[in-house]
């Protein structure tokens, strides 16, 4: 009985079932295709996270102290802007409370930035040149280039947005495939230690399976978070579809549901450009007086059906309660539209509040400065999940084990070494001999 038991082969352990074999099969090969896209997105992500504070740390002249002096009006900043660069026209200016007015000129008659142009950074109160900023055709600013690379990989952007919309789909999958992989079949003390704890003093290859899965599934829901709002900007059927369920059927069209609002044409000449652009200024700020931020858009005077578009932030580094007004740029007649963004944040449902804080979810500001902190880890956990994971392909697709006698392939050409036998001589008594 016992010789028969040691004879017999060992069980087999159970295979994993079907599913589970997707699973990892969804989560091993996905992985390996986003990788790089999935490390260049959280990267640049975690250096726009803070684009503003890591401005004002760099440019400490731009910051300038609040004083109870009127600002500057759009009329006075195009004033400056001609005086310094007559050849070109503003696009915009950005109004921070306790910072300079950043002022942004172009070519006339150019779309974009691709053009180069120019940045002018003014004292708000008394219109003095802080930096000045001279793009050649191509060139841009250090967190453009990081938005960029954000938002389509520094590709040609018909190539690259598709690849970073759907690789952030895919990122979406192998979060929820790998949290699949990470649950345990059974809980008990061995496999809570191996699922929420980092054993720092084990081999490198057992630290770095643990940071992938344990950091992994702490930054799972901000993860999460971050991947489901950016997909929002770049695939246009999940962003119509999430609106249309969240608003009980409503259609999403453009960027916020409302149409392309024109001047009147015919109105031209009813007030210059300069006194209409200060009297949208004054209709604006004597309503939101307290508000930390603006973003007042020139009209392209050239167009003649072009008009004035300004928007409003309550909350400095916040935009989910920002609100939006356009102007006709010829009668100042406040032009209305159902674009969600001009809707007041207090007075939208439920969809349209969660489409105005899209933006401060994806980069954690909903929280003030401790969720950027938070969304600045997350997207730092999230670049090194694409490492540690191929570390740990490669490490049990390629890597020996030690110890591992499967590796050990016998050479029939080989015999092996036999240790000799001891050889023992009795000596018999001699009685037994004769």
């Amino acid at each position: 009985m016992t010789s028969s038991n040691k004879n017999s082969s060992p069980k087999k352990k159970s295979k994993d079932s079907l599913f589970t074999r997707i699973n990892k099969w969804l989560h091993l090969w996905l992985g390996l295709a986003s990788g790089v896209i999935v490390l260049i997105v959280c990267i640049t992500g975690c250096i726009w996270v803070f684009n503003e504070e890591i401005t004002g740390l760099l440019e400490p002249e731009t910051n300038v102290a609040k004083q109870n002096l009127p600002v500057l009006t759009p009329s006075q900043l195009s004033l400056v802007a001609k005086k310094e660069f007559p050849d070109k026209t503003i696009s915009y200016a950005q109004y921070l409370q306790g910072r300079t007015i950043t002022v942004n000129l172009k070519n006339p008659n150019e779309q974009g930035r691709r053009g180069g142009g120019v940045t002018l950074k003014l004292n708000p109160y008394t219109g003095e040149v802080i930096k000045k900023e001279v793009r050649k055709k191509g060139e841009t600013d250090f967190f453009r280039v990081i938005l960029n690379g954000h938002r389509f990989l520094w590709l040609p952007f018909a190539i690259g947005r598709p690849i970073v919309n759907y690789g952030t789909l895919v990122f979406v999958i192998l979060l929820i495939t790998g949290l699949i992989w990470w649950y345990p079949k059974k809980w008990n003390k061995s496999t809570v230690d191996k699922s929420f704890k980092i054993k720092w003093g084990a081999s490198f290859k057992r630290v770095n399976l643990d940071i992938h899965n344990v950091l992994g599934f702490y930054s799972l829901i901000l993860l999460l978070f971050i991947a489901l709002t950016g997909m929002v900007y770049g695939i246009s059927w999940y962003s119509e579809g999430l609106y249309w369920v969240t608003t009980g059927g409503k259609t999403l069209e453009g960027r916020g549901g409302g149409r392309r609002l024109q001047s009147d044409s015919l109105q031209a000449g009813k007030f210059s450009p300069e006194q209409a652009m200060d009297l949208a200024w004054l209709k604006v700020i004597s309503k939101h007086p307290k508000s930390e931020g603006f973003y007042y858009a020139f009209p392209d005077t050239a167009r003649a059906k072009a008009t004035i578009g300004i928007t409003v932030y309550p909350t400095a580094g916040q935009f989910y309660n920002s609100l939006s007004y356009t102007f006709d740029q010829h009668t100042v007649k406040e032009l209305k539209n159902d674009d969600i963004y001009a809707v007041a944040y207090a007075e939208s449902d439920f969809g349209g509040k969660l489409r105005k804080m899209n933006y401060d979810i994806h980069v954690g500001s909903i929280l003030g400065l401790p969720g950027k902190v938070l969304a600045f880890l997350a997207s730092l956990i999230g670049a090194s999940l694409p490492i540690t994971g191929f570390l740990i392909w490669y490490g049990r697709k390629f890597k020996k084990k030690k110890g591992d006698k499967s590796s050990q392939v016998a050479n029939p050409n080989v015999q092996p070494k036999v240790k000799p036998k001891l050889k023992y001589t009795v000596k018999l008594p001699n009685e037994i001999v004769s």
